[in-house]
């Protein structure tokens, strides 16, 4: 392809993917670094990532939207968790408001990415619109694009599927024409889609059944913080936005670390809070106690206990049991028991593409990914001037996304003022011990099996799931730390 190329433009950073990490970066580079020339380059239509390509009923944010929001432009009201489309507008919004949108190429799709050192700089590949070959060169290059497979989800497949008289859809897809009204709606997953879903399709299906192999920890949360909304009326905007998020930020912290410490304690008060929405005769023990220990995967959120209130008000059940087959109405559990269903929705995950499925090159040597160490959570070992926004797992994505922004621009600074021309972060102990980078037992996880980095036993390799952590590592530590290399030209 790049042998084809039509085109050629050159900026000093180029940003890959228009969503929340992209805008990040971008409004970053405009305040901290006003002299460098950027651009973003999105392989979709539309701003917001994620949010631009979730539209499932129900889609909304698992985090509170104080901390999911940008720093730069606060969330504003007493709404904490809010819908997929609110979440589009409000990135669309604040791109718009910063004049980021003008620097937005959309349907322009990187394929691939190739460092020189003798030029010190990417080249990078573009699959434009209507198949067009463009190249596009920088000094820097930052991954906004997530971590998962936007083209396809998880889909596993089952005996009989080809006997099943009804529709089988995907939320990752979903069908805008797409008509469950008054139909039996079976969902199969257990994780943060499947407990969106269900509540939204029980308002006007005939009933929804969760099915799931088994349980996920999900905890009720207020859709509404009655707190920011008394600090919103009392303080000055910037007080109340920082006091807001902090409060977030440390209760996360909080929560997350007691529950590695005292996990017993922590499953039995959930446990005990679910039984409270459903009373003493659910079978909580069976339909919502995990065999793993909270937050070894991520906790589902329920604004307002939705899902409780459904299960309450006979609109959803819950079952927990395997899949023998689809048959032609339904689905037969392994217990013998069979589901009827109109519609069956498969909420079973996410397939992991790190870099945006973006083939990575240096100096003429293909990069394998797994094979490299994460430094700071947010550089490869061994690459030169490149940056990927990886949120955390046990809280808002844009936290660390907003940390690794501010960092980079720390990095440019540095170099323009020393006259260097790369960065890399380089691995001179090659017998540290490599550990898993994300330490989740998540699915979705365990799939990604060889496709992400690593990380060490210490700093700065090691990846903190711990927003003070990286604060400190990431913006009140000097840039020279001994581990990242500097070089100038030639």
């Amino acid at each position: 392809m790049s042998d084809g190329a039509k085109s050629s433009e050159h900026r000093d950073v180029l940003i890959v993917g228009a969503g929340i990490s992209g805008i990040d970066a971008a409004w970053h580079l405009q305040r901290r670094c006003p002299d460098k020339s950027w651009l973003i380059l999105e392989a979709r239509d539309g701003i917001g990532g994620t949010w631009d390509l979730f539209r499932y009923p129900g889609v909304r944010s698992d985090s509170d939207m104080y901390t999911l929001g940008f720093p730069f432009r606060p969330w504003k009201g007493d709404r904490s968790i809010v819908d997929g489309d609110a979440i589009r507008e409000y990135v669309e919004e604040t791109a718009r408001a910063f004049g980021i949108d003008r620097n937005i190429r959309f349907r322009h799709k990187v394929i691939r990415a190739a460092w020189s050192s003798a030029e010190a700089r990417w080249t990078l590949d573009i699959e434009a619109e209507g198949g067009e070959a463009r190249r596009f060169t920088c000094a820097f290059l930052f991954l906004g694009s997530g971590y998962y497979d936007y083209a396809e989800g998880y889909r596993p497949t089952w005996p009989g599927e080809a006997d099943y008289g009804g529709r089988i859809v995907h939320p990752q897809h979903w069908p805008e024409e797409l008509d469950y009204r008054a139909k039996k709606v079976v969902v199969i997953g257990s994780g943060a889609t499947a407990v969106t879903l269900v509540p939204a399709l029980a308002e006007q299906a005939a009933h929804v059944t969760m099915l799931q192999r088994s349980p996920t920890y999900i905890v009720s949360r207020p859709s509404r913080d009655g707190l920011a909304r008394r600090l919103q009326k009392r303080l000055p905007a910037g007080v109340a936005a920082s006091a807001i998020r902090w409060k977030n930020v440390l209760l996360g912290i909080f929560f997350f670390s007691r529950a590695r410490r005292r996990p017993d304690r922590v499953k039995a008060a959930i446990l005990k809070l679910v039984g409270d929405e459903l009373g003493p005769d659910y079978d909580v023990a069976r339909h919502f106690s995990p065999a793993y220990n909270p937050w070894d995967q991520r906790l589902c959120l329920v604004p307002d206990g939705d899902l409780f209130a459904a299960i309450r008000a006979g609109t959803v059940s819950i079952a927990t049991d395997g899949i023998e087959r689809f048959t032609a109405t339904g689905i037969r559990l392994a217990s013998g028991t069979e589901l009827e269903a109109d519609l069956v929705v498969t909420a079973t995950g996410l397939n992991v593409r790190l870099l945006g499925g973006i083939d990575l090159v240096v100096d003429g040597e293909p990069v394998n990914v797994a094979d490299r160490l994460s430094y700071k959570g947010m550089m490869l070992s061994g690459v030169p001037n490149l940056a990927l926004a990886f949120g955390y797992t046990n809280a808002s994505w844009t936290l660390k996304c907003d940390l690794t922004s501010r960092y980079v621009c720390r990095l440019l600074r540095h170099m323009d003022l020393h006259g260097y021309v790369w960065c890399v972060p380089r691995l001179d102990d090659a017998e540290v011990e490599r550990q898993p980078m994300l330490d989740f037992s998540s699915s979705y996880v365990r799939r990604a099996g060889g496709s992400l980095p690593s990380q060490g036993p210490k700093a700065p390799w090691r990846v903190h799931q711990n927003y003070l952590k990286d604060l400190a590592a990431l913006s009140l530590r000097p840039v020279t730390d001994g581990t990242m290399k500097f070089g100038r030209a030639g």
